[in-house]
């Protein structure tokens, strides 16, 4: 049962310092990812308040951002630049010179940025439930049975690493994404890994401990 238990250890602890490329390190790793804005009334004309339908924010984790505002007109603005933030300031500064503050509140999928909500979209077809089709690794011990992973589109989490013996431990968070990197972050630890999405297999490497776990997408009925 000792030698089960860290096998949890390696999967959802740092025991290890973490790289700088890490997105573990990333000092606000609620903010990673794409946020939209959509006009309340797509249909309404046109105003000196009212010029866009929809605002997409991307930022990533080398404080990048870029902004696309999709005009009434059809038209597209576009801006890129870097971004710096504190608890409850957020900082623009484009390309172009221009500096915008503004005043912000963040979870992990709303974003209040001058009175306007955003949502965090999943990029991608990862939301599901999950189950190991196949758990290898040097650190993976032969009692492990079976990881189930719940990946909710509001980009909350659920695992669960199940024992031969019928033992099993549950943590529940909040899950961030940005290219090939998935990062799960819960009460008293975070853990970043790789993943590989194919139709109905997701497979995820874990570089740091040697593991590699694929799973399959559980099919509704």
């Amino acid at each position: 049962m000792k030698k089960w238990l860290c096998l949890f250890s390696v999967l959802f602890c740092l025991s290890m310092p973490a790289k700088a490329s890490d997105l573990t390190q990333f000092d606000f790793p609620l903010l990673l990812g794409d946020w939209y804005w959509f006009s309340p009334d797509q249909q309404e004309a046109e105003g000196e308040d009212n010029q866009y339908k929809a605002i997409n924010i991307s930022f990533n984790s080398d404080y990048r951002f870029n902004v696309k505002l999709l005009k009434r007109d059809g038209t597209v603005e576009e801006a890129n630049g870097y971004y710096d933030l504190d608890e409850s300031t957020l900082v623009l500064n484009d390309d172009q010179g221009e500096s915008q503050h503004h005043e912000y509140k963040l979870n992990h999928n709303q974003l209040m940025l001058r009175g306007a909500k955003f949502t965090k979209i999943l990029p991608n077809n990862l939301s599901g439930a999950w189950y190991s089709d196949v758990i290898q690794g040097h650190d993976v011990d032969d009692g492990v049975a079976e990881l189930a992973l719940m990946l909710r589109p509001d980009f909350l989490f659920s695992v669960r690493v199940s024992g031969t013996e019928g033992q099993s431990i549950t943590h529940r968070g909040v899950y961030i994404l940005e290219d090939d990197h998935l990062v799960l972050i819960y009460r008293g630890g975070q853990q970043d890994s790789q993943f590989e999405l194919d139709a109905d297999t997701l497979t995820l490497t874990n570089n740091q401990f040697g593991m590699e776990t694929v799973l399959k997408r559980q099919q509704t009925p």
